[in-house]
């Protein structure tokens, strides 16, 4: 863990609301000049705080019409077994977030954006539940996103 002082703070709560702010932009921003809010920027990619900076496209336009989250039950509890689902569901581009989770009858919960229905079922029957052990599927689809943001709490 690294100590964040109050600018350190301020530069990551600006870079989590607009990873496309200039470096003079950001610099005005937090108060300082350029070559310092560079230097400090550039630390907190080092220090592994700063992950990477990404455009978060919106799937409704680019006709991505459906969101499911999927809980997916594992028929063995091994290393290999699970293994061998994340580097399957790593080359599946519809899959945005893959978590191994507990406290629930399943192994794995997913985030899937495809164009529709039609997309989904070929999805879940023509991949997903071909991974070897995989043994069982429970979709939920979304109605709406009450909350969706990409931002930690920096305080």
């Amino acid at each position: 863990m690294i100590n964040l002082d109050r600018t350190d703070k301020r530069i990551l709560n600006h870079l989590q609301k607009d990873g496309s702010l200039s470096n003079l932009e950001l610099a005005e921003k937090v108060g300082l000049s350029a070559s310092p809010c560079s230097r400090r920027v550039k630390a907190l990619r080092e220090a592994g705080i700063i992950g990477k900076t990404v455009t978060v496209l919106e799937p409704r336009p680019l006709g991505l019409n459906l969101t499911a989250l999927i809980h997916i039950s594992m028929d063995r509890h091994t290393p290999d077994r699970f293994e061998l689902f994340e580097a399957e569901i790593e080359s599946y581009p519809e899959v945005q977030e893959c978590y191994l989770i507990t406290g629930q009858s399943s192994d794995y919960v997913l985030k899937v954006v495809v164009k529709d229905m039609e997309a989904y079922q070929q999805f879940l029957l023509g991949r997903l539940t071909r991974i070897p052990g995989v043994s069982g599927v429970q979709s939920s689809f979304v109605m709406k996103r009450a909350k969706d943001t990409t931002e930690i709490p920096i305080e």
